[in-house]
C-alpha cells in the first residue's frame, strides 16, 4: 500500500531527559543506580517523526527555543523526514520533559513547556486535502482555533486529559485517548469517533460511546513506553486516512506501538506503514 497522505502535526517539541532506574521512586524517595539519556521528544514531535517514517508527507507546526537543545530537536525531526518550515524559534528555552523509566518500561514524566507555550498557527494554511493531528501539550486556545481553521480531516490526541470545549469535540473527526484519559473526559462518550487504548489489552474504536471495533495488543517486552502512544496516534490517523477499516487500522497502530516500546528512544526508526498491516 502506497501512502498518499499530507499530514500536518501541530504540537509540542521537547528535549527528553530520561533517567532509567530499576524501579520508580515513591514520594520523597531517592533511587540510585540510574542511567541518564537525552533524546528528542514531545507529543507533537514524536507523532510527526513517526508519521514521516511510516510514509506520510509530514510537516510540523511548533516551536523551539534559542538554547543548545533547539538545533538537536530540529535535526531529529529533519532526519525523520519532517518539513520544518513552520517550526518557529522563540527567544527562551526549548520545552523539556524530565522522565523516569523503570525496568519494566513504566514511566513518570514532568513537562516544562518552554517554547511550546508560544506555538502559533498564524500564517499557516490548512488545505482541504490536509490531515491535521494535534495534542494538548500546547495551548488549548490554539488547538481550538486550529479546529476552527482546519478545512480537512482533524484528529485530536486528547492528552494530557483536561476538560474540552464542546465545539472541539464536535469538530474532531477522530479523538485518541488512553483508558484513563477516556474516564477523565466523560464528554468523550458523545464524540463521533474515539479510539481508546488499553495498554497490553489492546485498543477499541467507539462511535458515540458504542464499541464498533477492537484489536488485541501485540505481545512484546517493553523497554520504554514513552513514545508508544504517540506512534500509535500517528499510525492510526494515517491508517484510517489511507482507507483501512477500523479493525485493521487499530491492528496496524498496535503493531507500530509495540515496535516503539522495544526502543529506548521516543522517536525510533520505523518501517513503512504497510509493514505493520496484517492481510485482511
Amino acid at each position: 500500500m502506497a501512502l498518499d497522505i499530507d499530514l500536518t502535526v501541530v504540537g509540542s517539541i521537547n528535549a527528553d531527559i530520561t533517567a532509567v532506574t530499576e524501579r520508580l521512586p515513591g514520594a520523597g524517595e531517592t533511587v540510585g543506580g540510574g542511567r541518564l539519556t537525552r533524546n528528542a521528544g514531545g507529543k507533537g514531535a514524536n507523532q510527526a517523526a513517526a508519521a514521516a517514517r511510516l510514509g506520510a508527507r509530514t510537516r510540523m507546526v511548533g516551536a523551539v527555543g534559542t538554547d543548545a537543545e533547539a538545533e538537536a530537536m530540529r535535526r531529529a525531526l529533519g532526519s525523520a523526514g519532517v518539513d520544518l518550515t513552520h517550526v518557529a524559534a522563540i527567544d527562551g528555552e526549548t520545552g523539556t520533559a524530565l522522565i523516569m523509566v523503570d525496568a519494566a518500561g513504566e514511566n513518570q514524566i514532568a513537562v516544562c513547556e518552554g517554547a511550546n507555550a508560544h506555538v502559533s498557527i498564524e500564517g499557516v494554511d490548512f488545505p482541504e486535502n490536509d490531515t491535521v493531528l494535534a495534542q494538548l501539550e500546547i495551548s488549548l486556545d490554539t488547538v481550538s482555533e486550529l479546529a476552527r481553521r482546519c478545512r480537512g480531516y482533524f484528529a485530536l490526541n486528547a492528552a494530557p486529559a483536561m476538560p474540552l470545549p464542546a465545539e472541539l469535540i464536535e469538530r474532531a473527526d477522530l479523538i485518541i485517548v488512553n483508558e484513563t484519559e477516556y474516564e477523565l473526559i466523560p464528554e468523550l462518550k458523545d464524540a463521533a469517533l474515539v479510539a481508546v487504548t488499553y495498554g497490553s489489552k489492546g485498543a477499541a474504536m467507539l462511535e458515540r460511546g458504542t464499541q464498533v471495533a477492537f484489536a488485541d495488543a501485540v505481545t512484546t517486552t517493553p523497554v520504554n513506553t514513552v513514545g508508544a502512544g504517540d506512534a500509535f496516534c500517528a499510525a492510526l490517523t494515517i491508517a484510517l486516512r489511507s482507507g483501512l477499516s477500523y479493525g485493521s487500522a487499530l491492528q496496524a497502530a498496535n503493531a507500530v506501538g509495540a515496535a516503539v516500546v522495544k526502543d529506548p528512544a521516543a522517536q525510533p526508526a520505523l518501517q513503512s506503514l504497510e509493514h505493520y498491516v496484517s492481510a485482511e
